[in-house]
């Protein structure tokens, strides 16, 4: 199973995310989680210990390994360089493992755009590539509100796109604009999952209102995810109902996602 989480910038996706690859985990599933966040956080979201957060880097910063293995600097425009570089050995060797969860921090290119040529984005999209056809149980990409890693090339291998929602006109107009650059390189199988949903007006309002794309779940509005982070804790332990949402949004993928050994359909 391989689940892309995108969504406007702090609407939860980090903490969906987190659940989600926690109740995986707690389920015996093999999961690695990917965060291509430029400032990565899920780290914190799954209450990884202080020393694995000390050994964690993204991998769009280690501009050493990014010569080494592109034969150009980060940062260099123009030049010649390896556009498909090795990548199989990083997630094993760059990632960390918590209560289940193995970790990876992607990063993202923060300068020249997601569309820029440079070694670093050449080594983040071989990679990206990399981890959608591995065969880890269970997949979870925390992506950087958008769909720049995906292409037409590995659509196919990608189960499901959650977006991440609020109850507002703001972060249903992102994900209007996720879900068309989504279905312009392929990719058809889109949910809404709320977040910080207050009562049944809340889930009304995103009903009436996102009626091009289904709701698959919802995360509620809880006090608890505040303290979770001010305890450096993770929501997943210290918020039973975000933790008991969670599982319904799996029990939901479930159902909808048959298993398949190969490439997924788009039917």
């Amino acid at each position: 199973m391989k689940i892309a989480i995108s969504g406007k910038g702090g609407v939860g996706k980090t903490t969906l995310a987190a659940l989600l690859s926690q109740t995986y985990a707690d389920r015996g599933r093999a999961v690695l989680a990917v965060d291509s966040d430029p400032s990565p956080s899920l780290a914190r979201a799954l209450a990884f210990p202080g020393e694995l957060l000390d050994s964690l880097r993204p991998i769009a910063e280690m501009e050493e390994l990014i010569e080494e293995r592109t034969g150009a600097k980060p940062g260099a425009m123009g030049g010649f360089f390896t556009l498909n570089p090795r990548v199989d050995d990083l997630p094993e060797r760059y990632s960390a493992v918590h209560a289940g969860v193995r970790l990876l921090e992607m990063g993202s290119v923060e300068s020249g755009g997601s569309g820029c040529i440079c070694p670093e984005s050449a080594m983040l999209k071989t990679l990206f590539t990399h981890l959608l056809f591995r065969d880890d149980d269970v997949l979870i990409m925390d992506m950087y509100a958008g769909v720049e890693h995906l292409g037409r090339a590995t659509v196919d291998f990608v189960d499901a796109m959650l977006i991440v929602v609020e109850p507002t006109r703001r972060s249903l107009a992102t994900a209007g604009q996720i879900k068309r650059l989504a279905e312009d390189i392929g990719l058809t199988r889109m949910w809404l999952v709320g977040n910080r949903i207050r009562g049944d007006q809340d889930l009304a309002f995103l009903e009436a209102e996102a009626s091009d794309l289904s709701l698959l779940g919802y995360l509620p509005e809880d006090p608890g995810v505040v303290e979770a982070d001010r305890r450096d804790e993770s929501v997943y332990a210290l918020v039973p109902p975000l933790r008991e949402a969670a599982d319904r949004i799996a029990d939901e993928l479930n159902e909808l996602m048959p298993v398949s050994s190969g490439p997924r359909g788009n039917a």
